[in-house]
């Protein structure tokens, strides 16, 4: 298994990573700067996109930073760090944003025995102090 961190996804005939969250960007320019605390998400939508990009690079730390204070009590670091890893995430398809707090997205994953798999989540972010986060999700399949 790779080191926490280190998994790239990498194009064809390319030695540059691409963003995992498919934003076509490369990984440097898209969701690294979020997880090295650069800077913050400026929508809930491309906080989601980063929350995803910090599964396929398992960064618990920034799951957790990202996760509304209060509901940060409802979250293991460990138990984010472990999905991250022994999952292969493959893509992220954005279904809808029905609202400016909403983000109803499709992760798409192999878990640990290989099998693909699909996480259909309505997540609901919020707002606080000119930073997003993430409150709760709800899955509606």
């Amino acid at each position: 298994m790779d080191e926490p961190g280190t998994r790239l996804i990498l194009m064809e005939n390319e030695s540059k990573p691409y963003c995992p969250c498919c934003s076509g960007k490369l990984y440097n320019e898209c969701c690294q700067p979020y997880h090295q605390g650069e800077k913050h998400a400026e929508t809930a939508e491309t906080l989601m996109r980063s929350r995803f990009s910090a599964f396929a690079y398992p960064n618990s730390e920034y799951l957790m930073e990202t996760t509304l204070p209060s509901k940060r009590k409802f979250h293991r670091k460990k138990d984010l760090q472990e999905w991250g890893e022994i999952n292969e995430w493959t893509k992220l398809e954005i279904v809808r944003k029905p609202t400016p707090d909403q983000v109803e997205f499709k992760a798409y994953y192999k878990d640990e025995k290989g099998k693909s798999e699909i996480h259909h989540e309505i997540s609901v972010f919020q707002e606080l102090n000119e930073r997003w986060f993430y409150v709760s999700g709800e899955f509606p399949d």
